[in-house]
């Protein structure tokens, strides 16, 4: 089975400087990450195709790695990034789009986390755009905080033609060992069809120097118990995973936690394959 990594990013920063890279702790991944690195990240660990995502509000960003994707043996589809609340945000779309490698666009993430409204995805503006992103044959990303997952669930709710993703499950509180309120609003958000979800991010979220898959199994079991295999997805959220830990590292810490619930090989498939494929339509 070639598994599919449903989450990663790149970037070059003599093209596109990170200034979220600016803080100390952050000095591990303050360097180029190009597609040759999480090739041999993945080496050994099963991954033979992957989602590439938006790092930066930046169309610019967005292009690059469309035209990338057209390029590489192994981007099978790119999250990009596109102005929701522009009136012409259909036409930027489309320009999108018919880019160079314009086909492999299958979905569009906004960074909502750094938003301080917590209710920013309630927008009169940003819900028009997400209209217009489902219009587009697209799929959403949400890139949540859990304070601002009530925002989110009214969303997924308003719009059932729209397909989200959950990224990183919407980034629990691991470190501090806490399950609610964040476990009841996720049943909550799991309970609408439209709405898939990524094991993706949550190292990041445990203390970064001690943490185990024990210190994940809950938060790991609500999302099973919530979602269930066939709404769920693995990413690595490469190469902000290393802050905390490698590639094959939380590649193995996932199968393993999958095995501990009990899933079948088939159910197993389903997260590390079959869901993206599925979701973000993966041709091949």
């Amino acid at each position: 089975m070639t598994r599919i990594d449903a989450h990663h990013h790149l970037w070059d920063l003599s093209v596109r400087p990170q200034t979220w890279l600016d803080p100390p702790e952050m000095a591990p991944i303050r360097r180029d990450f190009g597609l040759s690195d999480h090739a041999s990240a993945t080496a050994g660990t099963g991954i033979g195709r992957s989602v590439l995502v938006q790092v930066l509000g930046d169309a610019e960003e967005t292009r690059e790695f469309l035209a990338l994707a057209a390029r590489s043996q192994t981007i099978a589809a790119v999250v990009g990034w596109a102005d929701l609340t522009r009136p012409d945000l259909a036409d930027e779309l489309a320009a999108l789009a018919a880019s160079p490698g314009g086909a492999l666009l299958r979905g569009i993430r906004h960074l909502v986390q750094g938003e301080s409204d917590p209710r920013w995805l309630a927008r009169d503006d940003v819900r028009r755009g997400l209209r217009q992103v489902a219009d587009a044959g697209l799929a959403y990303d949400l890139l949540v905080l859990p304070h601002q997952l009530p925002a989110a669930i009214e969303t997924v709710r308003a719009l059932p033609e729209l397909t989200f993703v959950l990224d990183h499950l919407a980034k629990p509180p691991i470190a501090a060992g806490e399950l609610d309120p964040w476990a009841g609003l996720i049943r909550e958000l799991a309970a609408e069809p439209n709405v898939t979800a990524k094991l993706s991010g949550l190292i990041t979220e445990a203390a970064w120097d001690d943490w185990n898959a024990g210190a994940l199994r809950p938060y790991v079991d609500v999302a099973l118990d919530a979602f269930g295999p066939s709404r769920l997805m693995f990413g690595s959220d490469w190469p902000v995973c290393l802050l905390a830990g490698s590639l094959p590292l939380w590649t193995e810490t996932v199968s393993a936690l999958l095995t501990d619930a009990g899933l079948t090989a088939a159910e197993q498939d389903a997260v590390f394959r079959d869901t993206a494929t599925r979701v973000y339509r993966l041709e091949g």
